[in-house]
């Protein structure tokens, strides 16, 4: 069968299941071969060999069951990076990055600030310490890291330290594998992973705390995952109390209340909170941190003008 053929079985076989068939025919083809768009492109009459027919057959069974590609691949890009992905984890999706963008700016600030001399800032060179709590797969702190790195131009010594911890020890696996795969041995040392239920097993203090906890409301959480799509539910109920059982609540907030009143003891005079909400909560969110002795609270847009993330200082 050659590519062109491949590709018509592929959309035909999933355009039930898929918004987006022929997208994920090529993203699938280029996985299989991989290669990039360009050569599944220019090569349709590329034939497949037997192994590879009976590999794309089970992705595409997979892909018709909901399964979404990223997990079918095991590869998500991010911030201009490629991720290894689970369904252990969620798949990072695109809202998300302008926490990542909000905490590189705010960050590269304050390590400027920091490194001044003390006389004029009350700094001392010391370096910053971060907590991306709920990690999953890591996206988050390893996107900021690598910003940090490549666009801002920081150097390692002045590098902030990062605390990645998750309730998941199947999420922190698929955290190490990318922290292995993206961060040179030097810059991985800037990096502890920690297994957590919130703050319980991280004793240290933080300058900055970054999150997408799952703030999901509870029946919309169980109805989500009826399509097949296979995201862990931990990663998305945001109901769910501290022994993991039902809170009672179904604003999708539970979850992040404990997290902020934890927050308000792990952050240094002056910390950074920035956390992902949802676009329906992201006012209860802000509210509940003015209430409980936040300031300068405020909300982010998405790409698509959604509220998205709340930031504060304590």
């Amino acid at each position: 069968m050659t590519l062109q053929e491949s590709k018509k079985s592929i959309i035909q076989k999933i355009k039930a299941s898929s918004a987006s068939p022929e997208l994920d025919a090529d993203v699938l083809l280029q996985a299989l071969l991989e290669k990039d768009k360009t050569f599944v492109l220019l090569n349709r009459g590329y034939e497949l060999s037997a192994e590879q027919e009976a590999r794309l057959a089970e992705w595409t069974a997979a892909r018709a069951k909901g399964l979404p590609v990223a997990y079918i691949t095991g590869r998500k890009e991010f911030y201009g990076l490629a991720f290894y992905v689970s369904q252990s984890v969620l798949i990072p999706k695109p809202d998300t990055e302008i926490l990542v963008a909000r905490a590189v700016e705010l960050l590269a600030d304050r390590i400027d600030e920091n490194f001044l001399t003390p006389k004029i800032s009350g700094g001392g060179g010391s370096n910053l310490s971060v907590c991306d709590m709920c990690t999953g797969s890591g996206c988050v702190a390893i996107s900021v890291l690598r910003a940090l790195i490549d666009g801002e131009r920081v150097d390692l010594e002045r590098l902030p330290t990062f605390v990645m911890a998750d309730i998941s020890a199947a999420a922190l696996d698929v955290a190490k594998k990318n922290a292995r795969a993206l961060l040179s041995p030097d810059e991985s040392q800037k990096v502890k992973f920690v297994q957590s239920n919130l703050f319980d097993n991280v004793p240290f203090r933080f300058d900055a705390i970054l999150s997408n906890p799952p703030y999901i409301p509870h029946g919309q959480a169980r109805a989500l995952l009826q399509d097949g799509r296979g995201e862990p539910l931990l990663a998305l109920d945001g109901d769910i109390n501290e022994v993991g059982d039902f809170s009672g609540t179904d604003d999708g907030l539970a979850v992040f209340r404990r997290l902020a009143l934890e927050a308000k003891s792990r952050l240094n005079p002056g910390g950074i909170f920035l956390c992902e909400t949802g676009e329906y909560n992201a006012d209860a969110a802000a509210d509940f941190l003015r209430a409980n002795g936040f300031s300068d609270v405020g909300i982010e847009l998405d790409l698509e003008g959604q509220k998205r993330v709340v930031r504060a200082r304590f």
